[in-house]
């Protein structure tokens, strides 16, 4: 992968993280019609994702650093409420990378037909979200859980994390906004603590991947910029009820891909 491949694949990164399109199922058609070699995607994939993760952070310092000192406090208040709820939303996605990474790296393999037809079950969820009665309730435990279970499914590519993490809130009946927040906010911690992960693998033996540190530290620089700016708008969206736009995109997307395997 060259810096300037990586610098494509960084820029969509940044752009459709934070858009319910699928991040990971575009980086994956990304590297096809690059024509990239597909053994280090998920390693390429795992470095961005940390980006936009920070990316977050930085959009929502206001919010995380509220949290910071709301635990500080030690007791029961908001913060410690919501730290619970995180730490709830995670346990699917927890289970799921640490039982099946494996098979997990067994999606990130270019596989047209699974990306389009992931980018279809997007483009219905984000449909049905877009019909479903605006509400006005909190998260609780319960639909903690069920947003992570959505997480969890999200790791296909082609399943878009903040859509399907989003979408399954409001169709629970969660107030737009704070839907929107808690969707970006639960996935910091999982995508930091696997980014890490992988990169302490890969400095342990980079001789052993075929992609050089440069590749990934422009893909890094460009899916962090992009990211920043897309999640700010990302906010200002789903807060007006925008997601069938997407659910559109994702439709015509996903169709395409599978075209260009069947024909």
């Amino acid at each position: 992968m060259t810096w300037l491949e990586a610098l494509i694949l960084g820029i969509i990164q940044g752009l459709t993280e934070f858009l319910p399109v699928s991040s990971s199922g575009h980086l994956e058609i990304g590297g096809v019609l690059l024509g990239l070699a597909s053994s280090n995607n998920l390693l390429f994939a795992v470095t961005v994702h940390l980006a936009t993760a920070l990316a977050t952070v930085v959009v929502f310092r206001r919010d995380i650093g509220s949290l910071v000192v709301g635990l500080f406090e030690f007791r029961s208040n908001d913060s410690w409420r919501f730290a619970w709820l995180i730490i709830i939303s995670m346990v699917p996605v927890g289970i799921v990378g640490v039982f099946f990474q494996e098979e997990i790296e067994q999606f990130f393999t270019g596989n047209m037909l699974l990306v389009g037809s992931m980018l279809l079950i997007t483009g219905l969820l984000l449909t049905f979200s877009h019909f479903a009665k605006a509400g006005d309730r909190e998260v609780t435990p319960n639909r903690a859980l069920i947003i992570g279970l959505a997480q969890a499914v999200a790791i296909l590519p082609g399943i878009s994390r903040s859509g399907a993490t989003i979408s399954t809130a409001l169709l629970l009946g969660v107030d737009r906004a704070k839907a929107a927040r808690f969707s970006f906010l639960m996935v910091i911690i999982p995508i930091m603590g696997a980014a890490l992960l992988k990169l302490i693998d890969y400095f342990n033996s980079p001789a052993e991947a075929a992609i050089s540190f440069s590749s990934l530290f422009v893909g890094f620089v460009a899916a962090f910029v992009f990211g920043y700016f897309a999640c700010t708008w990302m906010v200002k969206l789903v807060t007006r009820g925008k997601l069938i736009f997407f659910a559109i995109y994702c439709g015509i997307i996903g169709t395409l891909a599978i075209l260009s395997v069947v024909l």
